[in-house]
């Protein structure tokens, strides 16, 4: 393990409590397992930010993490650098910090999931039919640790030679995803992101810290512009992660198609941040 960086500095900030520790690791290091991904952390600065090498050898960057949570991941051995004492040091998550973001991912499933020991007093009840039941509690989309559908694509080539998805499609994708996470810390669940795409009135839940609040309405705001298809695709691709050929056989779609919607998809989303917020904002986090 290694904390150079923090020398000196108190181990645990005022108010950061273990519950915020293991929700903010599960956004942090989610990224950190993408290829080529790293937490920058300079002496200076306040936040520290989780940077990736895109196929065109740019930086892009996919989050922004408290200087006090950067400081406990290392000191759990989440994360380490191997190169400390600079004034710009870079972290790698650590095997530790992988199993840790399993068992995190996986009490996150059980708690979602309790609903299904509830079910098990009905199960003398043969009135009670399986799909009608999970058509009342939605099953949560599961995380998993790998990089995102839109890395996988940025690096293929179309007939031209040119990036399937070009890097501000890729940013634009991943300015929802990180909206989508950020959203989800010390707020209640949304039972289904869906109605923010079918012209419901979603009311946007005040109770919770503002900068989750805030986010939680840029991704209600982003999926009603896309609407039902568009804001589909983007969801599962962007937010939860799913590969294109699961999304396909979800929506109904023929094989290799999905790309495509993506692509359209990811264009619409550019427009409407550059429409809503500028070219160059809000900025991440």
């Amino acid at each position: 393990m290694n904390i150079e960086c923090w020398k000196g500095e108190p181990t645990q900030a005022a108010g950061l409590t273990q519950a915020r520790i293991d929700q903010e690791a599960k956004r942090v290091l989610r990224r950190l397992c993408e290829q080529g991904a790293v937490l920058a952390v300079a002496r200076e600065m306040e936040t520290s930010v989780v940077v990736r090498e895109t196929g065109e050898g740019e930086q892009l960057r996919t989050a922004v993490v408290d200087r006090e949570i950067a400081q406990a991941m290392a000191l759990k051995d989440w994360i380490s650098c191997p190169d400390p004492g600079q004034r710009l040091s870079r972290y790698f998550i650590t095997n530790t910090g992988r199993m840790a973001l399993r068992r995190l991912t996986a009490e996150e499933e059980n708690r979602a999931s309790g609903f299904a020991e509830k079910r098990s007093r009905f199960d003398s009840d043969a009135s009670w039919d399986l799909a009608e039941i999970e058509g009342v509690v939605r099953q949560p989309a599961r995380y998993y640790a790998t990089e995102s559908p839109l890395v996988g694509l940025a690096r293929r080539k179309d007939r031209d030679g040119q990036p399937f998805l070009k890097r501000d499609l890729v940013a634009a994708g991943e300015r929802l995803r990180e909206d989508y996470e950020l959203a989800q810390v010390g707020m209640e669940p949304v039972e289904s992101w869906d109605c923010f795409m079918s012209g419901d009135v979603v009311e946007i839940k005040v109770d919770g810290p503002p900068g989750s609040v805030a986010a939680r309405a840029r991704v209600k705001g982003a999926l009603s512009d896309l609407g039902p298809g568009l804001g589909d695709v983007v969801l599962r691709c962007c937010c939860f992660l799913e590969g294109l050929e699961q999304t396909e056989k979800k929506m109904g779609w023929s094989a290799r198609s999905g790309k495509i919607v993506l692509r359209i998809a990811l264009q619409r989303l550019k427009r409407h941040y550059e429409e809503t917020h500028g070219q160059f904002g809000p900025m991440i986090g």
